[in-house]
């Protein structure tokens, strides 16, 4: 079992613009209404970057800062993990039309956009950071296999670590072969010792795939966490947003699940260690 603390979260996703209104949202406080994905232009990025910077890029720079900014962390300090089912699937679009023309002619932009590393390297342009960086894709269990990387990266290595996560929807003809519900970007600060900024200690550990996701009451966030591979956060973003103790379970591969315990901040203070209700359901 693997267990860190959250200090910041970013969101950004259909009707859920950025964390303090998620938050609201999450925890019932207020009714989710669906809207577009609004994406402002991110301030981190110089403005000749910023020009170059594609939807999936500004997604993932915004969730990420605001992350950042809400631990009060330095953003060049901090290792990060970028996750994406299929990173910027609208310049894969977009190339696959110029090749399919006879001049076959790909701009240097449209390419360098077109790796799955992209949003990371921006990134890490803005802040200046020369900390490590992974980025990966898992299909459907593409947000369950960052959380797992960046965790097990924060508890060998004790730093703190970025956790990024987007995905948009496909253009035609690619989205009648892969349809994604909606578009959503989501980021957690994680770290391996509880600071007067934390929010909430989460525990990580595999258990049986047998064990079914844990869904979204309301019907639309639940049609958003289905249809998206990033918002397959929405469990555990709304666990954290109740401030409560929960269990919940997300997708991850092969015959495994992720078994999840959050324990809000308060909660971590009067039980700090057991971890035995979480350690149970891993071995249910």
């Amino acid at each position: 079992m693997m267990r860190v603390f959250v200090e910041g979260i970013g969101l950004r996703g259909d009707g859920l613009d950025g964390w303090a209104l998620g938050q609201r949202i999450l925890n019932g406080a207020m009714p989710y209404v669906a809207a577009p994905l609004e994406l402002p232009e991110c301030a981190l990025l110089p403005q000749a970057e910023r020009r170059r910077a594609v939807p999936s890029v500004k997604l993932a720079l915004l969730v990420g800062n605001e992350a950042v900014q809400a631990a009060h962390r330095d953003a060049a300090t901090l290792e990060t993990t970028f996750t994406s089912s299929a990173g910027d699937n609208r310049t894969l679009h977009e190339t696959l039309q110029v090749l399919s023309t006879p001049e076959r002619q790909v701009s240097p932009t449209r390419f360098h956009n077109s790796v799955h590393n992209a949003a990371a390297g921006y990134w890490h342009i803005a802040t200046k950071s020369r900390e490590a960086s992974t980025s990966l894709a898992c299909h459907d269990a593409s947000f369950a296999a960052g959380l797992v990387d960046a965790a097990s990266r924060v508890v060998t290595g004790a730093k703190p670590m970025l956790l990024v996560a987007y995905d948009l929807t496909y253009p035609e003809p690619l989205a009648a072969v892969r349809s994604l519900s909606c578009d959503f970007g989501a980021a957690l600060v994680l770290t391996p010792e509880a600071s007067e900024r934390a929010i909430a200690r989460i525990e990580i550990a595999l258990c049986p795939a047998a064990h079914a996701a844990t869904p979204m009451k309301d019907a639309a966030l639940e049609n958003m966490r289905a249809g998206n591979p990033a918002a397959r956060s929405l469990p555990l973003l709304a666990a954290l947003a109740r401030k409560s103790r929960e269990e919940l379970v997300l997708e991850y591969v092969g015959e495994n699940s992720l078994a999840i315990g959050v324990v809000a901040l308060e909660s971590a203070a009067r039980d700090h260690g057991d971890a035995r209700p979480l350690q149970a359901l891993a071995e249910r």
